[in-house]
């Protein structure tokens, strides 16, 4: 069975099993077959993985039979983070399948891909994927192979040639995998550099009994907070559930804003390669453009999603880019996103200066931000023209992506998610207080009247 909310604009991500499931083995494997139609690969090679997801292990043999059945033969890498996919991918130059449902509960699982070396597919294309797994494809007659490969110290290496890390401090780390993906790459790639780890949650655990693999929801930074503050550490790294995302989190247990690690990340990059581009999106501060100009880049602006940032990140050779959420990308990486690299950054900025990183971060802060907030409404249109109207002759509107309003040192976000059926709120101003007006006057239109959470 296949329920056609699982198609996204960027992936595939629904519910497996219980009582209403979205997709089963037997939809998984007729979206196998129709993804080699629709791109292509009847013999030909792709690359598979998956997470921690109970359901990853039979999902994904599905789709491999699937494909196998119309002549695609599978790389499988087993066990992978998405970023060591993105990196199966251009390392062998093949077409990649991630199954991971990312930051969603543990009933959910998904499909991340990629075109050869980690470009990225196109909405078009999933479009087309969405109405060719409805068709019956008989199977050929020769049908494709299954070959494992393990490819984690190679993922590890390539990332150690990114990053130089010699000579710095030895410094003490908190590294939150929540029970995801990121308990299977951290010793592989922290682990050789002499590095005090303090772990969290490192087992695998598809079920997530800690707490939900999604560090945009600021309760699940708590444990990390307080491990930092409780072993004295110099920093946090927490993951997402298939681990391409990371939250920073400095010495006093503060949230370091994706932005500002952006900002931070854009201005080493650019020391590298003076007049670079840096990519950021609709919601990313304004802070990161001003500290790009500052040193001389340019700054490109893309719609909220992988697959643009990555289209724009290819069309203008930018060297990085930062989301929000705590994406980032870069050009040494196939222009993909990944966490543990950005990690890898931090902790060689971090571990050459002799200041705190709650210094190092603050020259970068200079706006006050909402962070993201999220309101399930009935008609997110409705509400976004609602909002549009409140906000009528006080700045520029652009539909873009979802509504943005910018006055001249203040702007305010809304958009429907791309994988969650909920509206999405940030705002930000040169001031708290400017923030927090604009902030609670919106909410109070998102959430007829009711009291700001």
């Amino acid at each position: 069975m296949i329920n056609d909310d699982i198609f996204k604009a960027n992936d595939i991500r629904g519910v497996v099993g219980g009582a209403e499931p979205q997709w089963d083995e037997d939809g998984a494997f007729a979206i196998g077959a129709a993804y080699v139609h629709v791109f292509g690969l009847q013999g030909k090679r792709f690359v598979m993985s998956r997470d921690m997801r109970v359901s990853g292990p039979q999902m994904s043999a599905a789709f491999a039979d699937g494909a196998r059945s119309q002549g695609a033969s599978v790389v499988d890498i087993g066990l992978a983070s998405t970023d060591e996919l993105w990196f199966a991918s251009g390392h062998l130059g093949i077409h990649g399948v991630q199954f991971s449902a990312s930051h969603n509960p543990a009933t959910y699982n998904g499909i991340k891909f990629c075109l050869p070396f980690a470009a990225p597919v196109t909405p078009d294309a999933l479009l087309e994927l969405t109405a060719a797994c409805r068709t019956v494809f008989p199977p050929v007659d020769e049908p494709g192979t299954r070959t494992e490969q393990d490819l984690l110290g190679a993922y590890a290496a390539y990332l150690h040639g990114l990053v130089d890390l010699s000579g710095i401090r030895r410094l003490r780390v908190v590294v939150d995998a929540g029970n995801g993906m990121a308990g299977y790459t951290t010793p592989a790639v922290l682990g050789p550099l002499g590095i005090d780890i303090v772990g969290l949650f490192m087992e695998l655990d598809g079920s997530f009994p800690n707490h939900p693999p999604n560090p945009l929801v600021p309760e699940n930074l708590l444990d990390a907070q307080a491990a930092v503050r409780e072993h004295a550490a110099d920093l946090a790294l927490v993951f997402d559930g298939d681990a391409d995302r990371c939250f920073i989190i400095d010495e006093r247990g503060e949230v370091v804003s994706p932005s500002i690690v952006t900002a931070l990340i854009a201005s080493q990059e650019l020391r590298r390669e003076p007049g670079g581009t840096i990519v950021i999106n609709t919601i990313t501060s304004r802070s990161v453009a001003e500290v790009v100009s500052a040193a001389g880049g340019t700054t490109v602006v893309s719609r909220v999603g992988h697959t643009y940032v990555k289209a724009l990140m290819a069309g203008h050779d930018a060297v990085f880019g930062g989301e929000h959420s705590a994406h980032y990308y870069f050009r040494d990486f196939w222009g993909a996103d990944t966490g543990m690299l950005a990690a890898l950054h931090v902790l060689a900025i971090a571990g050459r200066s002799e200041r705190p990183l709650s210094e190092l971060v603050a020259e970068y802060s200079s706006y006050a931000a909402s962070g993201e907030i999220n309101s399930e409404v009935a008609d997110a249109r409705a509400v976004m023209d609602a909002v549009g109207l409140a906000f009528a002759g006080r700045g520029e509107a652009d539909w873009s992506d979802g509504l943005t309003i910018s006055g001249p040192d203040w702007w305010v976000n809304v958009r429907p998610s791309n994988t969650e059926p909920l509206l999405r709120l940030n705002v930000e101003a040169r001031t708290a207080a400017h923030m927090q007006a604009l902030r609670d006057e919106t909410l109070a239109i998102i959430r007829g009247g009711t009291d700001v959470a």
